[in-house]
């Protein structure tokens, strides 16, 4: 990262042994693609075998097409210094009540507050990478966390260390789908908009915070986050999506095509985010 991005980052992101190590392997990766190397994983392949290194940015909740479309794993990304999985001292996901759909407020012991903001709903649909993206993951858990309005982590920031809101673990049905109800998250100083997402073999293995096979994080798109940062209680946030973009984020500059969730509906009514992706 340049010495510029280094000033920008908000204290969300000074867990840099978290960060770095990630982005330095994927800079790694693109290095070996422009050799030649064959990285079946992360690169897509069409359906004359030949390999693609960028898909489609997603649209909808379709999974990718063994036939036409290309299909890769989801990027690997960094969990960031807040995961609350118990990799970064606070493990929520062993704690009773986790496993559910509305995560907008916090459960157990906490201190039982409500994240505050512009409803969103967010549909994750797990599809298998082996099979072509054409056979959906059941049966897998996904955890899924991310800021407030404010731009603060439940369990980390202060202010909000008592709360366990913006947390919560499900498992995909038949179609391999889970839905979070939730708010949409703000924009702190350095990073795009965006949610974190683990990916378990298992509802026991979440619930036990071991074996997680997938970490990655899903990008909102900027006109619908120009449009929420509009409303009371985002003032912050506008300044800080003003300074960043997609293609410099330290997360979603090295591709985001296969992260980037189609969002609709409106502050009124609320947004709903989709994005389906593979493991």
């Amino acid at each position: 990262m340049s010495g510029h991005q280094d000033d920008e980052t908000h204290e969300h992101d000074r867990g840099l042994s978290y960060d770095l190590p990630v982005l330095a392997r994927r800079r790694m990766i693109r290095l070996m693609a422009g050799a030649g190397a064959a990285l079946v994983p992360l690169v897509g392949c069409t359906a004359d075998g030949s390999s693609s290194s960028a898909a489609t940015a997603a649209t909808d909740t379709t999974a990718p097409s063994s036939t036409g479309e290309a299909c890769a794993t989801v990027p690997e990304e960094t969990a960031g210094p807040y995961p609350g999985d118990g990799s970064n001292g606070v493990n929520v996901l062993k704690e009773s009540g986790v496993v559910r759909a509305d995560i907008t407020r916090s459960f157990g012991d906490s201190a039982g507050g409500t994240a505050r903001g512009v409803p969103l709903t967010v549909t994750l649909t797990v599809v298998e990478a082996a099979s072509g993206c054409g056979t959906p993951k059941r049966g897998a858990a996904v955890y899924v966390w991310h800021c407030d309005r404010e731009g603060g982590y439940s369990l980390y920031t202060e202010g909000v260390t008592d709360e366990n809101y913006l947390r919560g673990v499900q498992e995909t049905d038949e179609k391999g789908q889970v839905t979070f109800t939730t708010v949409f998250p703000g924009c702190y100083t350095g990073r795009w908009p965006h949610i974190h997402f683990e990916v378990y073999g298992s509802l026991e293995d979440a619930t036990s915070a071991t074996a997680i096979t997938n970490t990655s994080q899903l990008a909102l798109p900027k006109d619908v986050c120009d449009t929420v940062y509009a409303t009371e209680g985002y003032e912050r946030s506008v300044d800080n999506l003003g300074r960043l973009s997609l293609e410099s984020d330290m997360v979603f500059r090295d591709g985001h095509d296969h992260q980037l969730a189609a969002v609709k509906g409106s502050v009124q009514e609320g947004y709903a985010a989709t994005l389906t992706f593979a493991v």
